[in-house]
């Protein structure tokens, strides 16, 4: 199978020089990191210029991952909230890594309704299977405004047996990914514990069944853990096609005392990031490391992201990545 190189879709020749960093926050300069170290902005607060000048001034990073602002996903906002959005971009010196988008995260049609899902893991989206192509038109339309070459995908809302409908729901990802490579773009699948590719071991058998090269993973070892893949890292990870793993969501999750499975600061919980970091870079891996918090056991979603960064900023720090 054709396979493209990572650095053949890195958009960009260089990183923008760092704005100063928050006096509490001092951090080695995050150009020397061969990854594209990120945060969803909407995981910080709704309110997209903080969010930015959090990123950017205490975190001193110079990359964001877009999935919604201002209480709206991205695929409902106004032109002229695209235009204010953008111009907060560049008010701080911020990249893209890719468009978060809700795509595919449906039911599939035919098949029983899913158990699996809910309307918070929409973050604001709600669309039918029949306009999954013109939320399709738009993250392609996003990602250009946006300048990223990367559009996030789902595999449907999760069923208990996909096996009848495995070949359909293939054919239909491999056209997607035919219809973005058209345009020089990769879709993106992330492995989400609601749909049907949840864990590491899943989404080996989702790339082998769908060989476009313009289809990549957006490899997410805390949804896998949360599906019950509690070695999502190594054994997860050992699985994958590591020349198809194109974006990397960071989170944590732990058992509490009853025995389910929680979120958790990036710190503490089953994925040793410190690990994965270093086994990233062995892998030649130069995409992103997007920080997609869900814990949310601090005192507020930015509190949370805050203390979830220092255990990522640590991790990166110990792997020798930053």
């Amino acid at each position: 199978m054709k396979t493209y190189s990572r650095r053949t879709f890195i958009a960009g020749s260089g990183m923008t020089a760092a704005c100063a960093a928050h006096p509490l926050l001092a951090l080695p300069s995050v150009s020397r990191s061969p990854f594209k170290v990120s945060v969803i902005t909407d995981e910080i607060s709704p309110d997209f210029d903080h969010a930015c000048s959090v990123i950017a001034n205490d975190f001193g990073l110079h990359w964001i991952e877009l999935r919604a602002m201002w209480g709206k996903n991205l695929q409902e906002l106004s032109d002229d909230q695209l235009t204010e959005a953008a111009k907060i971009i560049a008010k701080y010196r911020l990249q893209v890594t890719d468009i978060a988008s809700p795509l595919f995260k449906v039911d599939w049609p035919g098949a029983p309704k899913s158990p699996y899902g809910s309307k918070e893991d929409l973050h604001g989206a709600e669309h039918t299977f029949k306009q999954q192509d013109e939320v399709l038109a738009r993250s392609i339309e996003l990602a250009k405004r946006f300048k990223t070459s990367k559009i996030r995908c789902f595999d449907f809302w999760r069923l208990d047996d996909v096996a009848p409908y495995r070949a359909a729901i293939n054919a239909k990802l491999h056209e997607a990914a035919e219809i973005c490579g058209k345009q020089n773009i990769l879709l993106v699948l992330e492995n989400e514990f609601a749909c049907n590719t949840a864990t590491g071991r899943e989404a080996a058998k989702t790339l082998a069944g769908v060989p476009s090269p313009y289809f990549v993973l957006n490899w997410d070892p805390g949804n896998a853990v949360m599906r019950g893949e509690f070695d999502a890292f190594p054994a997860g990870w050992d699985a994958l096609p590591k020349n198809r793993v194109h974006h990397c969501h960071v989170k944590n999750a732990v058992k509490d005392a009853t025995g389910k499975v929680q979120w958790s600061p990036v710190g503490k919980g089953y994925i040793d990031w410190t690990a994965q970091f270093r086994a990233l870079a062995k892998a030649d891996y130069h995409d992103a490391v997007s920080l997609e918090t869900h814990w949310h056991g601090g005192s507020s979603p930015e509190d949370s992201t805050r203390t979830s960064w220092a255990g990522m900023k640590q991790a990166l720090i110990d792997s020798e990545t930053f």
